[in-house]
């Protein structure tokens, strides 16, 4: 056995128990943090087979992405996951079905695609060239367009996303930082000229005016 073969066992062997323990974990934090290592095992998975630009795209977009936002979600919200778990094993039994289809799926079509004897010869210049360098000329040369259009598609989608949670609630108060920028001394003070007011003192009883005594 070669070293190869010895790390991607190690690898696959990880990744298939974090896989499991991201099913049965009773914490959703501890799940997230098994699916992380899932994937970080994938990549491994993936550099053994040389396939940099895959791996380096897991680890970035969803270990340091999309991961790290479920963690915040997860602790954010608090869930229960009791709630969840209520029926796991009632529907076991359909799951593991769908799962071994899944899987018999996806061994036919990588069995045919990895076939050496069926795959095209690689021009001797490009087969010196790293997969990542490939991807990249065949995504900005043959398929230019529609990796424009697919970008234009996640900019609307972006823009869609911020213009819906931006709804203004009747119940709520808020300040116009814009309008606090443009105001000026007149519309906020006023000043008014006054003529002095001076109260005069209380007049004297009668009794006490003329002198007299009770």
């Amino acid at each position: 056995m070669t070293t190869t073969s010895a790390l991607f066992y190690l690898f696959a062997a990880v990744l298939l128990f974090a896989s499991v323990m991201v099913i049965t974990a009773r914490s959703t934090v501890h799940a997230a943090l098994y699916l992380v290592l899932a994937f970080a095992s994938a990549a491994c998975v993936w550099m053994l087979l040389h396939a940099e630009f895959l791996a380096i795209a897991l680890v970035l977009v969803y270990v340091g992405a999309v991961m790290v936002l479920f963690l915040f979600v997860v602790m954010m919200l608090d869930l229960n996951s009791d709630q969840f778990r209520e029926g796991f094993w009632r529907v076991l039994p359909l799951a593991g079905l769908v799962g071994a289809l899944i899987a018999l799926e996806m061994a036919l079509v990588l069995t045919h695609g990895f076939d050496v004897r069926q795959a095209p010869a690689w021009p001797e210049a490009a087969a010196k060239l790293g997969n990542t360098k490939l991807l990249g000329v065949a995504i900005y040369t043959n398929y230019l367009y529609p990796l424009q259009i697919a970008a234009v598609l996640l900019l609307v989608a972006i823009v869609a996303a911020i213009s819906l949670t931006l709804r203004r609630r009747k119940d709520s108060r808020y300040l116009n930082p814009s309008e606090q920028v443009k105001a000026r001394k007149a519309d906020r003070l006023r000043i008014v000229a006054m003529k002095p007011v001076v109260e005069l003192p209380p007049a004297p009883p009668a009794d006490a005016a003329s002198g007299t005594k009770p």
